[in-house]
């Protein structure tokens, strides 16, 4: 297995350590099934606030802090999707003590990076970041030691984009290998229970 951490991808390789993770998107929010996280799950997510959909955002934010409230009591980090809602998430988020909070997929403002890295948090980036010169410059501000990378939905391979993220900031493949292997022993491997 390579050293290699794709920490949200819809497509599997088995090739590097990609998450686990279970939980309820909030595209079907409004699903009346029982929410259920099985005890697999290193993380709940994909989770969040997508108010660009059709879901009621009500709905949306109450299936939201059911979530975050399993997460806390499982003490679990959380992996989110965010459209067109950070502040209200952000919001929600401020209520809840969380083993960890990672934005996926980030593509905001160097002031939103700053403002979820402010509390803590950890972003992820994909191959989308390099197609907004905001969302470069958040990639930019954030410190080594709260970043993540992922594939998503991308048919990118997770080599790729660490290659694409290295070269954003300036840095060798090393040296970002090596940072985000620190964040998720961090995060999912100290005092494991």
């Amino acid at each position: 297995m390579s050293r290699f951490i794709d920490i949200h991808t819809h497509h599997p390789t088995g090739l590097h350590r990609e998450l686990r993770a279970e939980g309820r998107h909030p595209w079907k929010a409004d699903s009346d099934e029982e929410i259920f996280i099985s005890s697999e799950a290193e993380a709940i997510g994909e989770i969040g606030l997508d108010y660009a959909c059709s879901v009621n955002r009500e709905k949306q934010e109450r299936v939201f802090r059911q979530q975050l409230e399993e997460a806390q009591r499982r003490n679990i980090p959380v992996v989110l999707h965010c459209v067109r809602a950070f502040e209200p998430m952000m919001k929600i988020l401020a209520n809840y003590t969380l083993r960890a909070v990672i934005f996926h997929g980030f593509i905001g403002s160097a002031e939103q990076a700053q403002w979820a890295l402010g509390k803590g948090y950890y972003l992820s980036f994909g191959d989308r970041c390099a197609k907004s010169p905001k969302t470069i410059k958040a990639l930019q501000v954030t410190p080594l030691d709260r970043i993540f990378v992922e594939t998503d939905e991308s048919t990118v391979s997770i080599e790729q984009i660490y290659h694409l993220i290295a070269s954003l900031r300036g840095i060798s493949i090393e040296e970002l290998t090596d940072a985000i292997e620190q964040n998720y022993n961090r995060i999912f491997r100290e005092n494991e229970q």
